[in-house]
């Protein structure tokens, strides 16, 4: 099958036939139809987080068909909660696989799990014209979205889906970086009636007017104040200074939500800024909870994804525009046939 395989990091991906994989116990074989573009892609690529499965095929925003079900004699015992056919359209996650038995996932905390696995980190991803999944940990996905449209949801929208969740009933909502988690996220806050307030780039005026025709009450640049004191602050950019800037905007008792996997370095701040309640929390991988509730309330809003296609073997284009911030929308590989 055709791939785009990361030899190391820091180097371009490369285009190469590899083996199609088989299946095992409880594995579905998946054909991709598309994967979305993730700024994890790029952290893993450029060598920012550790330990990444050498050679390895990114992509973690899947969306295919069933194509084979491995050992299917013991599929139903295996996964007895979790019912796929051959033919069926998926959805795999950054979650992979957790051991289901530490004390994270005993206690409805899978996300945190000490042996995870990740998807196009850790497992092979979609970058490629086939995959294998744990049934487990795929998502059946609202037949309301196309295989372009749907793929964003898989991690921009799960991972901003939970770091919203973190903030609570937050009346006067922040969002630091205004990229695809928060697009489709400020949608759902807004649809909440939630009071919007996001930060670009200073100076970017174009996000900032693309924002406030969203329905964001102001938008102004990262090194501003907000009009009001924000009750939660979500930072989707991956900027660590954004940090004490985002906890100086917070009313008493506020959250500020890190909702990336890698950050820059937070500076130091003073005390006062945190005092009186005010919380900093991180957001870490996703749960399947957290996609069963998305999944459901996205396609009432709707949510609308805004996407860039590419073809498979244009992966490294798609990257490097992301990287430097050219793209206008998400970059969606689609695998022809």
């Amino acid at each position: 099958m055709r791939a785009m395989v990361l030899d190391k990091a820091k180097l371009p991906l490369q285009a190469r036939d590899v083996p199609k994989p088989k299946p095992g116990r409880g594995q579905l074989l998946v054909r991709v139809n598309s994967c979305a573009v993730c700024r994890t892609d790029l952290h893993v690529m450029d060598g920012e987080l550790p330990n990444p499965k050498l050679p390895l095929i990114l992509g973690h925003q899947i969306v295919g068909r069933v194509e084979e079900i491995g050992e299917p004699a013991n599929f139903k015992s295996e996964i007895s909660d979790v019912k796929f056919a051959v033919g069926d359209r998926v959805g795999i996650p950054w979650l992979g696989w957790t051991d289901g038995e530490c004390v994270y996932c005993r206690s409805n905390r899978e996300n945190l799990c000490d042996r995870a696995r990740f998807t196009g980190y850790t497992i092979d991803g979609g970058y490629a014209e086939f995959t294998i999944a744990d049934a487990r940990f795929c998502f059946h996905l609202p037949e309301r979205y196309n295989d372009v449209e749907v793929a964003p949801l898989l991690c921009a929208g799960l991972i901003g889906y939970r770091s919203y969740r973190k903030t609570g009933d937050a009346r006067r909502l922040g969002i630091y970086g205004f990229g695809n988690a928060a697009h489709l996220i400020a949608q759902i806050a807004l649809h909440e009636g939630r009071d919007l307030f996001v930060f670009t780039r200073p100076g970017d005026t174009k996000t900032q007017q693309s924002a406030k025709s969203l329905g964001a009450k102001w938008a102004g640049g990262s090194d501003e104040m907000p009009p009001e004191k924000l009750d939660a602050a979500i930072i989707f950019a991956s900027i660590g200074p954004l940090v004490p800037m985002a906890l100086h905007a917070l009313a008493k008792g506020g959250v500020v939500v890190c909702g990336g996997i890698h950050m820059s370095d937070i500076p130091s701040f003073p005390y006062a800024d945190l005092w009186e309640e005010r919380v900093i929390t991180s957001v870490a991988n996703l749960t399947r909870r957290d996609g069963e509730d998305f999944f459901e309330i996205a396609p009432r809003i709707p949510v609308q994804t805004k996407t860039e296609t590419f073809p498979l073997e244009q992966a490294n284009t798609a990257l490097d525009r992301f990287r430097t911030s050219e793209l206008s929308a998400t970059a969606v590989l689609t695998i022809a046939e």
